[in-house]
């Protein structure tokens, strides 16, 4: 039995409370389907995404293995460290309902030349590129991931919470309101049953007063 007092103004409470719950409860799943559908949407985007990452981790190394074939680890190695390449990586945010998601930005400063192109291979300089390319996919591999990992730790908060409005506080509030109405609906049948009572009284007291 609910531990409330049965009365009009607790009814009127407690309806407003109901109507509230539900209007959450909409608004909740609501969030929830949209959470969903965006993480389903960027898991499909990390596993693209993880193929290129491989597949461009194997082409930079498929080449720097060309340019070393053809000149050397010696020479390759003191042409790298004669390239000066500044990574830089700018982080942003983004918001899907209320969850902020990073934004991975990756860009290159360069100071080319590095080297004379005389006694070198254009494997190097497809190398450096295919490098470039590669940690850039691994940038926005890192955004998807970390995204999905945020998106899908509010997914389970949410669902949480769905499920508590649906099966705990809207049923509790409903009994609430069934309890308070069954309950005044019977005091206003016991009040009118009283009321008949004592004007049956009050006729018959008249009667007798007018026969004596």
């Amino acid at each position: 039995m609910p531990n409330v007092a049965p009365t009009k103004t607790n009814l009127l409470r407690i309806r407003h409370e109901l109507e509230f719950a539900r209007l959450g409860h909409e608004l909740l799943d609501q969030k929830r389907n949209i959470l969903v559908i965006e993480l389903l949407n960027l898991v499909d985007q990390a596993v693209d995404n993880q193929e290129r990452v491989v597949k461009a981790l194997e082409e930079a190394y498929r080449t720097l293995e060309q340019a070393v074939l053809r000149m050397g680890k010696l020479r390759v190695s003191n042409l790298a460290s004669a390239v000066n390449i500044r990574a830089e990586i700018e982080l942003k945010t983004r918001r899907v309902m209320g969850v902020r998601l990073p934004v991975v930005d990756t860009s290159f400063t360069e100071h080319p030349p590095y080297f004379s192109p005389l006694g070198t291979s254009f494997w190097i300089d497809n190398s450096l590129e295919e490098f470039k390319e590669a940690l850039q996919l691994m940038g926005r591999l890192a955004e998807l991931k970390i995204s999905i990992i945020r998106l899908a730790s509010e997914v389970r908060k949410t669902i949480r919470k769905v499920n508590a409005l649906e099966k705990i506080a809207i049923p509790d509030l409903e009994q609430t309101v069934y309890f308070i109405q069954n309950r005044l609906e019977e005091h206003e049948r016991d009040m009118f049953v009283l009321m008949k009572m004592v004007k049956s009284r009050l006729e018959a007291k008249e009667q007798a007063e007018r026969g004596a």
